[in-house]
């Protein structure tokens, strides 16, 4: 069930979905016009229309045990398209995020080629990824292995300084043993891949305090590259205390762009802050109109300056720097 509310806290408007069998949200995330992006580890297969008037039944079929099920909602709360991915066995999905070309889905998959899975597995449970462009079709589909029970549990993607185009992606996870005990299982571990899907680095991550059984939760990424896991460190099940790690990693600082102009709040509603990334000891900013007119010019010997917006109309802005040493950089406003 997904309930829209407003900012008080109303109810605007909610939809159900889903088959006779287990339909369990694992994330869902914003989209770019709006709507909202739903992951869902599916155990149903097709399901005939409900008697529920609010209800909308599952219309793709299950390949398998369990399937990835992707939904895509409209702003208005309303299902736009939904897309099921699968093969034979049981494919757990954890975790989505946005790309410049639509949508990367993740979690772990026990099915061999099978049903509308095109990769296969090696041991365990892998990694299994797929790409879907913003009309959830698929662009790439790629598996990964750190043998055992492996279990992808966060996922970030860079995006270049324009946010025009997706660099590169990280994830985050942990192996849990199977069987026989692999030096690295029960420890955070990160996988770098680029903007196709191909593996560029992996690194186990243990931290101070090594435990036994340590479980990650989640894996941020922060614009200056560094990176925090988050997760769980026990020496049994049952007694585990919180574990975070901080890393500021130089071979990811390298390959996030410095924004040479960064706005915030933005969209803005009085002031805003103008952030100059590159050096400089003098520097004008000025806001122009989409047509082109000079509506403000600021003068400024500061990284962060504040510019009053509160005169603008709604609508965009062209806001352009430019330096004594002749560097220039331009970014959107967006005056709500």
């Amino acid at each position: 069930m997904v309930v829209r509310l407003d900012k008080n806290g109303k109810e605007l408007s909610q939809i159900i979905l889903g088959g006779k069998g287990l339909d369990e949200v694992e994330k869902m995330i914003p989209t770019v016009d709006g709507g909202a992006l739903l992951g869902i580890y599916s155990r149903s297969g097709k399901t005939a229309a409900s008697n529920l008037s609010s209800a909308t039944s599952k219309q793709t079929e299950n390949f398998g045990e369990g399937d990835y099920w992707v939904i895509k909602l409209n702003k208005d709360g309303k299902l736009e398209w939904e897309k099921n991915f699968g093969g034979k066995g049981d494919d757990h999905l954890r975790t989505l995020a946005l790309t410049s070309t639509g949508y990367l889905i993740g979690g772990e998959s026990r099915s061999e080629r099978s049903g509308n899975k095109t990769v296969g597995i090696e041991e365990g449970t892998d990694l299994w990824l797929i790409s879907l462009n913003e009309r959830g079709e698929e662009i790439w589909q790629k598996s990964y292995n750190f043998k055992n029970r492996d279990v992808l549990m966060g996922m970030s993607v860079l995006h270049s300084s324009d946010d025009k185009s997706s660099k590169g992606i990280l994830l985050g996870g942990y192996t849990q043993a199977e069987g026989r005990i692999e030096t690295d299982d029960e420890t955070f571990w990160m996988l770098y891949l680029d903007q196709k899907g191909n593996e560029q680095w992996r690194k186990h991550v243990k931290g101070e305090s090594r435990k036994r059984e340590e479980r990650l939760s989640d894996i941020k990424l922060n614009r200056d590259g560094s990176i925090i896991l988050a997760g769980t460190s026990a020496e049994e099940l049952g007694k585990e205390n919180w574990k975070i790690v901080k890393l500021g990693d130089r071979q990811l600082d390298q390959l996030i762009e410095k924004q040479d102009i960064k706005i915030y709040p933005n969209p803005v509603s009085d002031y805003a802050y103008v952030e100059i990334g590159f050096e400089f000891k003098d520097a004008e900013i000025v806001m122009y109109d989409m047509g082109g007119r000079q509506l403000q010019s600021v003068k400024t010997k500061n990284k962060v300056t504040k510019i009053n917006t509160q005169a603008l109309i709604q609508g965009a802005y062209l806001i352009s720097v430019k330096t004594d040493a002749g560097k220039t950089a331009n970014a959107k406003l967006i005056k709500k």
